[in-house]
C-alpha cells in the first residue's frame, strides 16, 4: 500500500520522514535495505522498487533521452544533407550550447520559485511540440537549415528549464540513503541513451527518413509527460512569499560561494573536463597513432561511454561509501591517470581499455557529486545549484576541447593528452589540500 502523496517536503533531507515521501511505501527503506554483511555488486534497484513516482520518472526519462539522441543525430544528418558542409553541422552544437548555458542558471532559479512538476511538464511539452514541428516540416518537404537551427536552440531552452526541475524532484521522492543508487541509475539512462539513440537514429533515418525519427522522438516524450503528470505538486520548500518572488540567480551563486564542500564538487569536475578531456583529438589520434579511420574514431568516442555504462551497472557498492568528498577526489584522480596513460599507449585495444576506465571513474564521481548537491543543499536552493551544474557540464567539455586542440597544435597530441591527465591529478590534489574539509565530508552528516 502506497502512502498518500504530500505536496511539501521535510524541513531537511536528514530529517526526511519516508512515510510521507510521495510514491514511497511506508515500509520502503526497511524492505529495500540489505543486511550489512551482504555485498551488492550490480546496480541497486531499490529506488525503483520503493517509489512508484521515481520509477515512472526514470522510465520516462530513459525513453525520452533515447528519442532526443535520435533527433540530435537526425538533425546533424539533415543539415549535412542540405548544406554538404561540416562547418554547418558544427553550428548545430553551437546553437544548442549557447541557450543551454544562457538559460541553465535561470532555469534553476525558476525551479526554486514555482511548482517543479508544472515546470517539468511545460518544458517537456515544449520539447515534444518541437519534435512534432521537425516531423511536420520534413513530411512537408520544407528543408531549411535556419529552421533546424531554430528548433535546436529552442529545444536547448526547454532542456535547460526541464533538467533542474526534474533533478531537484528526486530528493523529494526518495530517502537520502537511496540517492546514490538513484544517481547511478540516472547515469545509466544518460549513457545508454547516448549509445543507443544515435545507432537507432541512423537506422531509422536510413530506412524511413528524417520525419520518422522525429515522430518517434515525439512519441517517446509521452513517457516523460505521463511520469510528470502523475507526480504530486512539487513546490520548493521555502516560505510562500519567497516562492512568489523573482527568481534570483545571484542568490544561488552567493549561496554556493559560501559553501566550500558544494563548491568543490564543481571545481573537481572542471579539473577533469577542462584539463583532461581529449575528445577533440580522437580523429588525429586515430590516424596518427593507430593508422585508423572514422571507424577507429568511433571506437575512441564510444569507449568512455561504455565504461560509464559499466560503472552504472556495477554500482551497487557505492551505497556503502559515506566519505563522498574523498571518493570524488579519488575518482577524478583515477580519470586523470587513465587519460594520461592513454596518451602513452600505441595499442588501440589497450587505449580503449584506459578510456573505458576513465569513463567508469567519471560515473563514480558524477554519482557522489550529484548526491552531495541533492543532500547537502536545502530544497529551496536545489534548482539553482542544478542550473550551475548544467552550465559546468555543458561548458566544461567545450573548454576542454579548445584547450586540448590548442596544446596539440602547439606541441603534439601526446603532450596534450598525457600532460592534461597529469595536470588534472595535480590540480585536484592541490584543491584537496587547500580544502581538506572536503575530504572529511560524511554523507551521514552532510554539511555544505
Amino acid at each position: 500500500m502506497l502512502a498518500s502523496p504530500v505536496t511539501s517536503s521535510p524541513a531537511s533531507p536528514d530529517q526526511a520522514d519516508t512515510s510521507g515521501t510521495p510514491g514511497v511505501s511506508a515500509a520502503g527503506p526497511e524492505k529495500g535495505s540489505r543486511p550489512g554483511g551482504r555485498r551488492r555488486i550490480l546496480a541497486d534497484l531499490t529506488p525503483l522498487r520503493i517509489s512508484v513516482d521515481y520509477r515512472r520518472l526514470w522510465v520516462g526519462n530513459t525513453v525520452s533521452w533515447t528519442g532526443q539522441a535520435m533527433t540530435a543525430l537526425a538533425v546533424s544528418l539533415q543539415v549535412y544533407d542540405i548544406t554538404h558542409s561540416s562547418f554547418s553541422v558544427g553550428l548545430v552544437g553551437l546553437f544548442s550550447l549557447v541557450p543551454l548555458v544562457a538559460f541553465g542558471l535561470y532555469g534553476g532559479a525558476i525551479a526554486d520559485t514555482m511548482d517543479r512538476r508544472k515546470l517539468g511538464l511545460y518544458s517537456a511539452s515544449g520539447s515534444c511540440a518541437l519534435s512534432v514541428a521537425l516531423a511536420v516540416a520534413a513530411l512537408a518537404g520544407y528543408h531549411r537549415v535556419w529552421l533546424l537551427y531554430a528548433v535546436v536552440a529552442l529545444q536547448a531552452v526547454c532542456g535547460a528549464l526541464n533538467s533542474p526541475a526534474r533533478t531537484s524532484m528526486i530528493p523529494r521522492l526518495l530517502p537520502p540513503e537511496h540517492l546514490p543508487a538513484a544517481n547511478a541509475l540516472n547515469s545509466m539512462t544518460t549513457t545508454s541513451g547516448t549509445l543507443v539513440g544515435p545507432m537507432l537514429g541512423g537506422v531509422v533515418v536510413g530506412l524511413w527518413g528524417y520525419q520518422t525519427a522525429y515522430l518517434i522522438d515525439a512519441v517517446a516524450f509521452s513517457a516523460a509527460l505521463y511520469a510528470m503528470w502523475r507526480l504530486p505538486a512539487m513546490l520548493p520548500d521555502a516560505p510562500e512569499g519567497e516562492r512568489r518572488g523573482r527568481a534570483s540567480v545571484v542568490d544561488g551563486l552567493r549561496f554556493l560561494a559560501g559553501r566550500p564542500n558544494l563548491r568543490m564538487t564543481f571545481f573537481t569536475d572542471m579539473c577533469a573536463m577542462v584539463l583532461a578531456h581529449p575528445r577533440a583529438l580522437y580523429p588525429a589520434v586515430a590516424a596518427l597513432w593507430y593508422g585508423g579511420d572514422a571507424r577507429t574514431t568511433g571506437l575512441l568516442v564510444a569507449a568512455p561511454a561504455v565504461g560509464a555504462l559499466l560503472g552504472g551497472v556495477f554500482s551497487g557498492w557505492l551505497a556503502r561509501v559515506h566519505r563522498h568528498g574523498l571518493a570524488i577526489v579519488l575518482a577524478v584522480c583515477a580519470w586523470g591517470l587513465a587519460i594520461a596513460v592513454f596518451g602513452l599507449t600505441r595499442n588501440l585495444w589497450l587505449g580503449l581499455v584506459f578510456l573505458a576506465l576513465a569513463g567508469c571513474a567519471d560515473t563514480v564521481s558524477m554519482v557522489f557529486r550529484g548526491t552531495m548537491l541533492q543532500v547537502a543543499a536545502p530544497d529551496e536552493m536545489r534548482g539553482r545549484l542544478q542550473g550551475v551544474f548544467i552550465v559546468v557540464v555543458a561548458g566544461g567539455p567545450r573548454l576542454g576541447d579548445f584547450l586540448a586542440g590548442t596544446v596539440a597544435d602547439v606541441s603534439s597530441p601526446t603532450w596534450a593528452i598525457t600532460g592534461g591527465g597529469a595536470a588534472c591529478v595535480t590540480a585536484v590534489l592541490l584543491l584537496a589540500l587547500r580544502w581538506r574539509r572536503f575530504l572529511r565530508y560524511d554523507a551521514r552528516e552532510p554539511a555544505a
